[in-house]
């Protein structure tokens, strides 16, 4: 994956990130939230964040000290 490919994944996990927490709040608003529901879109919001951070670790150089 080159550095453009890589920038371009890492912009649509960080709006899909977005849409998770904005659909938590939501649910979370509601009298009676699906509490299954919400896990679920909380664990998804989890598994993102490590890929975004996966990937941000691509972007940063190895520097040798």
């Amino acid at each position: 994956m080159d550095e453009a490919e890589v920038r371009q994944k890492l912009a649509a996990l960080k709006v899909e990130h977005r849409d998770l927490d904005a659909a938590t709040e939501a649910l979370l608003c509601q009298t009676a939230p699906d509490q299954l529901l919400v896990a679920r879109l909380k664990k998804r919001k989890l598994l993102l964040k490590d890929e975004m951070a996966q990937l941000e670790d691509l972007l940063i150089p190895d520097i040798i000290a």
